[in-house]
């Protein structure tokens, strides 16, 4: 994770003094990048411990399309308490946007085949202004993307947006994490038989016989080998180094390897890039010490079990194996 240490390092070097939201100030500089090589270890910051159940049980949390904090408080997860009402509630936040995202649309009441066809296709008349039929749709774009995935692996569109400009001002937070967008490629044959050696193939696939490709792309196949990987980028615009993005990094990695298992292919990089990339006031201090720390190797991730779909897992189907860090840091959160 020197990565993320020379980010921070980047911010308390080079940031510029900037006002904030929070009152609280910042050293800010605009525009960053990490990028995270998943098939080397899990990117799970190991300068300060980490809060590995909070991490797992948001992701679930924002996968379910939950948007109250009740799921979170029962499994002693905290970090949405300062921004939920006195209901738990917290507006159309990440989770309404990637599950349920509501589109609008009008049509002429006389255009009877378009009514039909939008119909028959998820949308809802939704009321009508004069002639015309006001219809609303909500847009699973997690379902959509695990589709475009399997069917059309090299659409430049599998994204997922949190970035909804109509809801912005009902949301308790607007998003940080604004959107992430999912790559392919095909794996060479050099590679696939890499990773199947890597299952317990006593080193068969190596050296392979290019003559032979398809034959031996096929005998991959009936070993469940992936023929593709997989790579996401996170835009973030709004980034609190200190405390937010380690978090970050750790949760989109992990819903990653998720996205990977459910398509069969191979987490192979994330990618994180941030906006207003800033350290708060608060937390220079904190900042300073963590970069005196020699970060551990990396963890592994495992997955023990794969469920019908990416909405089926739970948090006792993740473990993470050898995670060794140095001791947490404590910093203020900025509300």
């Amino acid at each position: 994770m020197r990565q993320y240490l020379q980010l921070m390092e980047t911010v308390l070097n080079f940031g510029r003094e900037k006002k904030d939201r929070t009152g609280t100030g910042t050293l800010s500089m605009f525009g960053g990048q990490m990028r995270f090589d998943l098939t080397e270890g899990f990117p799970l910051v190991t300068t300060k411990k980490c809060h590995l159940r909070s991490i797992i049980h948001e992701l679930l949390w924002f996968l379910k399309g939950d948007t109250n904090i009740g799921y979170l408080k029962e499994n002693n997860v905290s970090i949405w308490d300062e921004w939920a009402d006195e209901n738990g509630d917290l507006g159309p936040v990440y989770g309404k946007q990637w599950r349920s995202w509501t589109a609008h649309d009008e049509v002429h009441h006389s255009n009877r085949k378009t009514i039909d066809e939008m119909e028959a296709d998820g949308w809802e008349e939704a009321g009508w202004r004069e002639a015309t039929m006001l219809l609303t749709k909500d847009i699973d774009q997690i379902s959509k993307v695990i589709d475009q995935l399997r069917n059309d692996p090299d659409n430049r569109r599998i994204v997922v947006s949190a970035w909804n400009v109509g809801e912005l001002d009902d949301m308790a937070l607007a998003p940080c994490h604004a959107f992430f967008q999912f790559y392919t490629r095909e794996l060479t044959l050099e590679e696939r038989g890499q990773f199947a050696n890597l299952k317990g193939t006593g080193g068969y696939y190596q050296n392979l016989n290019e003559k032979h490709q398809e034959q031996l792309h096929d005998e991959l196949d009936e070993l469940d080998i992936p023929r593709r990987g997989l790579s996401c980028q996170l835009y973030q615009r709004s980034a609190d180094v200190f405390l937010g993005v380690p978090f970050n990094i750790a949760s989109y990695a992990l819903l990653t390897e998720m996205v990977a298992q459910q398509v069969n292919m191979v987490a192979e990089e994330f990618i994180w890039t941030g906006g207003d990339t800033h350290l708060y006031s608060n937390h220079l201090e904190q900042a300073k010490l963590q970069l005196t720390r020699d970060p551990h190797p990396l963890p592994r991730l495992k997955i023990k079990r794969k469920p019908d779909s990416i909405f089926d897992y739970q948090f006792d189907d993740f473990e993470i194996e050898g995670y060794e860090s140095h001791p947490a840091i404590k910093a203020p959160v900025a509300i």
